[in-house]
């Protein structure tokens, strides 16, 4: 049955493929064929399908308590956020369900902190940058530096303000009395795979410092290892003074993370902020197998490793291309950007039993499990070139 036809809204434009079943970097329809999945559900499994650790530790819960609320005390959840917090700039966390949830709680912690602790109501406003992405909740979309996710949502909240992407000299202009934060992505995902420049950031840390702003890096999707460091910001040599969490954190399961500065605990004082499900025993469970195995195994290392060798590789196959315009990323987060839309080419991949994702309309966007074999992406590699150079061929 179609999905304009079927008991769902037509809200997601899915491909032609179901799944039922995963395991490793490997995906199975409903037919039995094998994918090989280079997109990890949008940067999700990081540790790839079930990974052995987390499903031990989900199953003992399962068994053992699912819900309580947190009107009580979770120990899952005070061991999750003493992982984070001990292996971060950060000192306090705050768990939701989703990346647009942390987003939100990011937004919400910047303004009251302005608000009730340094009692300037007339700083709310918030910059962040064009072809950025945030979320989808009201005050994320509108965060979000993309006027397509925005598109019938009219009015949008106020309190926010966009500046160029890697432009110092642009976004110090746009800081005024009523800025309390500027809100970026280390790698903007959604937008194209486009990494944040060094000095760009250093620059930014510093206007944070100079005007008293509050720095929040959304690592949605760069965080948990994906870029070669556990947090992107690493890379930078900077310290943010909030940054989010999901996407990787609990290998599938629905968990989002807010994480803050000890300045900061004060602003998020108790009813201030709250999520019914949020850091639940069953995603903070699957969140502390996950980043245990993510720390154990040195998968940042390894992301870095082989990020720069995926990268190399396909430089070196496609250098000539007519289709390619460049090869970009951080870690195990890589776009091939293309001078055409990328969707028929992904279509073909996926025939080829090979799962990518765009990041734009032109971008091919790769985001394996950080424990992919070299085999694995050798033969990744291999399609994508081998279609490029088809393409490329009969476009001449």
């Amino acid at each position: 049955m179609g999905e304009s036809q079927s008991a769902l809204f037509p809200n997601y434009g899915r491909y032609p493929l179901t799944f039922v079943k995963g395991e490793g970097s490997r995906l199975w329809d409903e037919n039995g064929k094998e994918y090989l999945d280079l997109m990890c559900g949008l940067a999700v499994t990081n540790l790839g399908h079930a990974p052995k650790q987390v499903k031990e530790r989900l199953k003992n819960q399962v068994d053992t308590l699912w819900h309580t609320s947190n009107v009580f005390h979770i120990p899952d959840q005070q061991k999750l956020a003493e992982l984070l917090v001990a292996n971060s700039c950060a000192d306090a966390a705050f768990f939701c369900n989703s990346g647009a949830e942390a987003n939100e709680a990011a937004i919400k912690l910047a303004r009251r902190y302005f608000q009730k602790v340094i009692g300037k109501p007339e700083r709310f406003e918030i910059i962040t940058f064009h072809m950025s992405f945030h979320g989808r909740t009201l005050a994320t979309l509108t965060a979000t530096g993309q006027d397509k996710v925005k598109e019938g949502f009219a009015p949008l909240p106020e309190g926010f303000v966009y500046a160029p992407f890697n432009d110092a000299e642009a976004l110090e202009k746009l800081i005024g009395d009523r800025t309390c934060a500027i809100m970026l992505e280390m790698v903007q995902g959604e937008g194209g795979v486009n990494p944040a420049d060094p000095a760009f950031v250093k620059r930014v840390a510093e206007l944070c410092e100079q005007h008293g702003l509050l720095l929040i890096v959304d690592e949605i999707q760069t965080g948990m290892g994906r870029t070669g460091k556990l947090f992107a910001y690493e890379h930078y040599g900077i310290e943010p003074d909030v940054f989010t969490l999901a996407k990787g954190l609990g290998s599938g399961m629905p968990i989002g993370a807010m994480l803050g500065k000890e300045k900061l605990r004060e602003a998020f004082s108790a009813g201030s902020h709250g999520s019914t499900f949020g850091g639940n025993y069953l995603s903070t469970a699957a969140g502390v197998a996950t980043v245990e195995t993510i720390l154990e195994e040195k998968l940042p290392e390894r992301a870095a490793e082989l990020g720069q060798y995926v990268i190399g590789e396909l430089e070196q196959k496609l250098a000539g291309n007519p289709l390619v315009q460049q090869i970009r990323g951080l870690g195990l987060l890589i776009g091939i950007g293309l001078n055409r839309p990328a969707a028929e080419l992904i279509s073909e991949l996926h025939a080829e039993g090979i799962l990518v994702v765009s990041a734009g309309p032109n971008v091919i966007r790769l985001a394996p499990s950080l424990l992919i074999s070299k085999e694995d992406l050798d033969r990744g590699i291999q399609a994508i070139c081998g279609i490029l150079a088809k393409k490329a061929g009969a476009a001449v």
